[in-house]
Order: C-alpha cells, then structure tokens, then sequence
C-alpha cells in the first residue's frame, strides 16, 4: 500500500507575483497549481492508494471561486482515476465564525467519490485499491472545540494550551485503543509539533494567535503505521521508528524558506507485517518550485557598482525571485547605478527589491558636563582619540606631538 502525503498549499497566496495574462491567475498561483499538477500526475502514474492532504488549502479562510476551482479541477482527476483523497482541515480552512462551513465541506455535501474531508476530529475507514486504511484525523483545534467554558475559566494561555494538548492526547490515544490492529492505521493532524523546524517570518505572518506546541509522544507514534502532519513548511521526519512527517509546503512562502526543498513524501506500507514494522523509510520528491536567491554584497571598492553586477552573473537569478543587499559605506551609497543593478535583474521572475544597507558613522559628542568653549585644544584631542580607540600608551606622545604644534601656532587660539 502506497501513499501519497502532502500539505500546506496556501492556494492564493500572491508575494512577488504578477497577473498571467493567459490565465488571468496570479503567476505564483499558477506556479503553484502546475507543481500540485505535478503530484497529481505521479499519483496517476505511480498508482498510489492513497493521496493525503495535511491541512491549508487556501492562503484564506474564505477563498475565491476560482481558487476553489482550480483546486476542484485536481480533486476530480485523482477521483476519475479511482485513487482516493483525505482532505484534513488546517488553520487557514476553518470558517471564521461559528456555524459557517469550512472551505472544504463542499466535498462532504456533495459526495464526491473518492473524496474524504477530515473537518472533525474522528477516524475514517478508507477503501484503497490495496486494501483498508484506518485515518485518525486531528484538523486545526481551538480552544472552543476542545474546551468547555468552565474547563477554560480562569487558565492561563499556558495553561489552555498544555489543556488542549492534554485532551487532544487522551483523543488520539482513545482512538487508536479502537483501531483494528489488523487494518494498516495512519494519523493525520495539523498542529505544531515541539522541536520542529519553523519558518518563523511565512509561518507566523500567516497564523493568527497562539497555539499549543505537541510533544511527539502526546501523538502516540507507536499506535499507528505513519503519522502525517502539517503546518510546518520545512519537509522533515520527527520519527524514531514509525514515520512522524511534515511534508512541508509545496512553494516557497518567502525568502525564509530561500534553501528549502519543495514537494511531497510517499511512503509504502505492508498490510501483511504487525504494526510497528510496517513502514517503509518516507521518500520525498521535490517538485519544481520557484527559487529564491538572495544576493548579498560587500563592496570594497570607491564605485560599488561593478562589483555588485559580478555577485548577480555569479548568481542563478534567471528565473528566480531575487533581492540585492548591498552593505556601502556613505562614500559609496551616490556612487550606486541602480539602473544598471536592475538592468542585470532582468531575466530574474521577479525582482524583489534593492536594499541598501549604509554604514551611518556616528559623530561623537562631549559628556554634557564637558564644555568645549573653556577646554584646552589638547584636553579635548585626548577625548577624541579615546573614543576612537587609540591605544592608552599612545595618547602621551600625541598629546606632546599636539602641544608642539598648538604652541608653534599661538597656542589654543587656533
């Protein structure tokens, strides 16, 4: 038994972008949607038994019907060709009020075949071409839906939070005491699992609030095949043993996440073997995402134009999403060509933008209770060579030095 697991698309999401002007999509949702193409024409291929989504649909809550569409048109071919699909709610599909649909319950309403929506917490029995699979779903909880109000009254944030994940684990490990031992089991859930990596600067601006952290242990591993997270956009296995896997986000966010691989994980699992030995080490496959380059440099010479062009040739910016740092002393910054820097950005997908980063040097001021007017020449010569960090042992011979030629020019009237 083959699945296929993947997370966190964030549909709509739209930096660094323009408007296509065949599909009238936003190039970044178009490159998104052909990499989810990708995945969708592997899984036909490869005829895998399961596809399974982790959470994040769309960048927003409440997507646009042509999002929705784009993601429908994909849902259908995995359907068409008879592989099922396990769609898990994460924090950017939940409804914003209480009462309102989530951005994936259509499936559900509508029936479609193949199709599974994960928006309540519960365990589902999936009909694979290879057999049964059992899926414990954990979609994006709040404090709401795990908590009464009298539990909640009077807690702390860090309370709520070690309370959430303490009914979140009885949960888990309820459920999986239910599991037919002799079925292959997986848990999905999209949460934030401690000692992760996270990408602070994309994950955190796309997250409202605080949420609780997990331990890997209050997911119980041990009582399923393969557990299949989301929320975290690094791909990383947190396992010892069984499978504990981000399969990360499908394009890069932003410039946090410049270095990571982009794609999804498959993972094999014997149906025949005892629970435990049943999985096989995940494989991850990238697929193609647009890179992001950072060039960063520190010009030495007068002009710090040439030098910055030479840093972008040494660079992959065709292509790709590109920033220029450039560290420039004052004397440098009028001497820029932001016109030529740009003009060798030119094959770049998008230019991010030329940031100057300019070494301002501080004038030093006297203590306020020093007065430079009644001060003698030599006496205020001593405070500026200590506050540029002349050695102390050299002070003494410049100050004679000093006196000598103050005196040969009429003394401190100068």
């Amino acid at each position: 038994m083959r699945i296929l697991h993947f997370a966190d698309l964030h549909i709509g999401y739209e930096n660094y972008s323009r408007p296509d002007p065949v599909t009238g999509l936003s190039t970044r949702t178009q490159a998104l949607l052909e990499s989810l193409d990708e995945l969708v024409e592997y899984a036909i291929q490869e005829r895998v038994d399961l596809v399974l989504f982790s959470g994040d649909t769309y960048k927003s809550r409440d997507p646009s019907q042509t999002h929705q569409r784009e993601f429908a048109k994909r849902v259908r071919r995995l359907g068409e060709a008879g592989i099922p699909i396990f769609l898990l709610v994460g924090n950017h599909d939940l409804p914003n009020a209480f009462g309102r649909a989530s951005a994936l319950e259509i499936y559900d309403t509508l029936g479609v075949q193949h199709t599974y929506v994960g928006d309540k917490p519960g365990t589902q029995l999936i009909n694979t071409p290879s057999g049964p699979l059992q899926v414990v779903g954990v979609p994006w909880l709040t404090a709401s839906r795990v908590l009464g109000r009298e539990q909640m009254k009077n807690l702390t944030i860090d309370g709520l939070h070690q309370e959430m994940e303490d009914q979140t684990s009885q949960f888990i490990e309820g459920e999986s005491a239910r599991l037919d031992p002799d079925i292959p089991a997986v848990l999905a859930a999209h949460l934030s699992v401690t000692g992760s990596k996270v990408k602070t600067g994309s994950e955190k601006s796309m997250t409202v609030g605080s949420y609780p952290s997990f331990s890997i242990s209050s997911l119980h591993p041990n009582k399923f095949d393969y557990v299949a997270l989301g929320h975290h956009h690094p791909q990383q296995d947190l396992g010892d043993g069984i499978p504990v896997v981000y399969a990360g986000s499908m394009q890069r966010v932003d410039f946090g996440e410049e270095h990571d691989a982009k794609g999804f994980y498959t993972v094999e699992i014997d149906p025949a073997k005892a629970r435990g030995r049943r999985s096989e080490e995940p494989q991850f496959h990238a697929v193609t995402a647009i890179p992001f380059v950072t060039v960063e440099v520190r010009p030495r010479d007068a002009d710090p134009t040439p030098e910055a062009l030479a840093a972008i040739r040494r660079s992959v910016v065709e292509g790709a999403i590109v920033r220029v740092i450039l560290h420039l002393s004052q004397e440098q910054e009028p001497l820029l060509r932001d016109a030529e820097i740009r003009e060798a950005l030119g094959g770049a997908y998008y230019q991010a933008g030329v940031k100057r980063d300019v070494e301002r040097r501080d004038r030093g001021r006297l203590a306020s209770h020093l007065h430079a007017d009644t001060m003698p020449l030599v006496d205020l010569l001593e405070i500026y060579w200590r506050e540029k960090k002349v050695p102390a042992d050299r002070i003494p011979v410049l100050k004679r030095y000093a006196s000598d030629i103050i005196g040969a020019h009429g003394g401190d009237d100068l």
